[in-house]
């Protein structure tokens, strides 16, 4: 384990001595992120300008705040976190991002982009209000400044009358390459060939600009530092930093989007290269269909298709919001958009699929990675919300599917629909086969003559459910099984017209809202009583997919238990 130098070694150690530490720390975030899983490269990319704010400011009376927080994990290791280091990312261990709860080090919660500007202000006017005296730091990447909720921030700057300081820690990335005017700016001024409107354009906001510094070179990082803390006195501060990601590490430095996020084993199977397969195959056929994406375009398979039809292919930075609006303009005008997302960044866009898209009732096909318990990324990124608030939109369809073959008969069929769509799956799953959908219709899987059936969705549940059949087997019980792939429409003519008094529903989503909720509601006055599993009302932390599933609600011994008690009762 790396020994931890404090904020006095910090400034105390010659520059000689803290390069030499920076290579012991980003081995040890090397070595941890290998086993534990985890963001690599944009870690790998801030040690040296996260070990020169740790030694010019003051943490945690001075307040640092981390925009999503891909890059905490050097702050994690000198803010008394190092000897439970290893334990990142697992249950009941240090959290991947930023954590209030977790060290008084943490000045804000994040995992969104586009937080940090908005946050820092609000932090900075309290501390003016109370009468306080310390500095507040806001750690922005060129990739979360294209998020439109930092131009927000931005403009209250001068009528909010306070003072911070924003790191802008320029790696040309998100998890993807920068896109975009803003990006082009930034490359000008890297160059050497920024023009006095450039730097106008911090400057009408009421920051003074600094720039541009090597934040991967300490003896350019510190004294930028120090001139910009000094600066504080009299202005809000832009200091305009360079890093490299994946710094130190030739594989990470050269494959910067392939290291952003690591994890310890590769799934076999992912939904997103059948998404990327099938819309290749899609458009060649096709001249309507185009990809829109949020700064995702690797991690969302949509690679492939941006490589075959860049002329059709959008990424738009992170602007989720934007991203949603754009693909219903061009959905107006008879194209066929594929909007690929996770589910914990739609949220981010709700307001636009209500009122762009599903108002407009348009052809508009989210694809919804991720979508459940995402596992090791915790709160902020868990996918557990997406049914609940899509559930109650008119005119969407919301489509569940139990494998990745299904996921691509949906796809297909999803070319000929004639309104919005959002498909849900997680990260991984199997192959496996299909055989065709009909929009709105579930599947019978396993039917017995018994008298308890399960409404399973979502590849995860109907695993889940499959294996409580066996065990329930085993004591002599017999249970149907449904693949309930249509959240929205619900098969009511299925749920109506089956006989099974007993009836259990199960999804990879909060109970609220869900998939159980929608049923219960249709079955109210038939007799049958409902039993719905899903997550309980709470913040799901970070861990494993499976431990959480059971640790929430998806447990297989509490499902077989209520097979066993409706069997008894006959």
């Amino acid at each position: 384990m790396v020994q931890i130098m404090s904020h006095e070694a910090l400034c105390g150690a010659s520059i000689a001595q803290l390069k030499k530490y920076c290579e012991q720390l980003r081995e040890e975030i090397f070595q941890t992120v290998a086993v534990r899983g985890g963001h690599l490269a944009s870690n790998l990319g801030v040690v040296e300008l996260t070990v020169g704010l740790h030694r010019v400011f003051e943490f945690p009376k001075d307040k640092i705040i981390f925009d999503v927080g891909h890059q905490c994990y050097v702050h994690k290791l000198l803010s008394g976190r190092a000897e439970r280091f290893f334990t990142l990312r697992q249950r009941g261990g240090i959290a991947g991002f930023p954590k209030r709860s977790e060290s008084s080090y943490d000045s804000y919660d994040t995992g969104h982009a586009g937080t940090s500007v908005s946050a820092a202000l609000g932090i900075a006017k309290a501390r003016d209000l109370k009468g306080e005296d310390f500095q507040v730091v806001a750690l922005i990447g060129d990739g979360s400044l294209n998020n439109g909720l930092v131009y927000e921030a931005l403009n209250s700057l001068k009528i909010l009358n306070t003072k911070v300081l924003i790191v802008l820690n320029d790696n040309g990335m998100s998890i993807s390459p920068t896109v975009g005017g803003t990006h082009e700016v930034l490359d000008e001024m890297k160059c050497g060939a920024a023009s006095q409107e450039d730097v106008a354009l911090f400057e009408r906001y009421g920051l003074k600009y600094m720039g541009v510094y090597n934040g991967n070179d300490l003896t350019e990082v510190i004294p930028a530092l120090e001139q910009a803390k000094e600066a504080l006195a009299s202005d809000s501060v832009l200091l305009h930093v360079t890093t490299r990601k994946g710094q130190g590490y030739a594989f990470c430095e050269q494959e910067p989007s392939r290291t952003h996020g690591i994890s310890p084993a590769k799934p076999k199977s992912e939904y997103s290269a059948a998404l990327g397969e099938e819309l290749v195959a899609m458009a060649k056929e096709d001249e309507r269909i185009v990809a829109v994406t949020a700064a995702m375009t690797d991690a969302l398979g949509l690679r492939p298709f941006f490589n075959k039809f860049p002329e059709r292919a959008y990424d738009v930075g992170i602007c989720e919001e934007h991203a949603s609006v754009l693909a219903a303009a061009l959905a107006t005008q008879g194209m066929r958009p594929y909007y690929a997302i996770y589910s914990t960044f739609l949220q981010r866009a709700f307001d636009e699929i209500i009122h762009d898209i599903c108002g407009q009732n348009l052809p508009v096909t989210f694809c919804i990675d991720r979508a459940g318990i995402s596992g090791s990324d915790g709160e902020t990124h868990q996918g557990v919300f997406d049914l609940s608030y899509l559930a109650p939109i008119p005119n969407l369809t919301i489509a569940i599917p139990k494998n990745i073959a299904e996921f691509r008969a949906i796809l297909r069929e999803s070319a000929h629909m004639n309104g919005p769509l959002a498909i849900r799956y997680p990260r991984e799953g199997e192959e496996g086969i299909s055989d065709g959908i009909e929009v709105g219709k579930f599947e019978v899987l396993h039917s017995t003559m018994s008298d308890i059936i399960i409404y399973a969705a979502g590849e995860r549940c109907i695993k889940l459910a499959q294996n409580v059949i066996l065990a329930a087997q085993k004591e002599g019980i017999e249970v149907s099984l449904v693949n309930a792939r249509f959240a929205r429409p619900l098969d009511t003519q299925m749920l109506l017209e089956r006989k099974e008094k007993y009836v259990i529903t199960l999804e990879d989503n909060v109970l609220r809202g869900g998939i159980g909720e929608a049923i219960a509601a249709v079955l109210v006055n038939s007799g049958k009583l409902v039993y719905s599993f899903g997550y309980r009302d709470a913040f799901i932390p970070h861990g494993d997919v499976a431990e959480l599933m059971e640790e929430f609600g998806l447990n297989a011994d509490d499902i077989l238990q209520c097979i066993g008690e409706c069997h008894a009762r006959g």
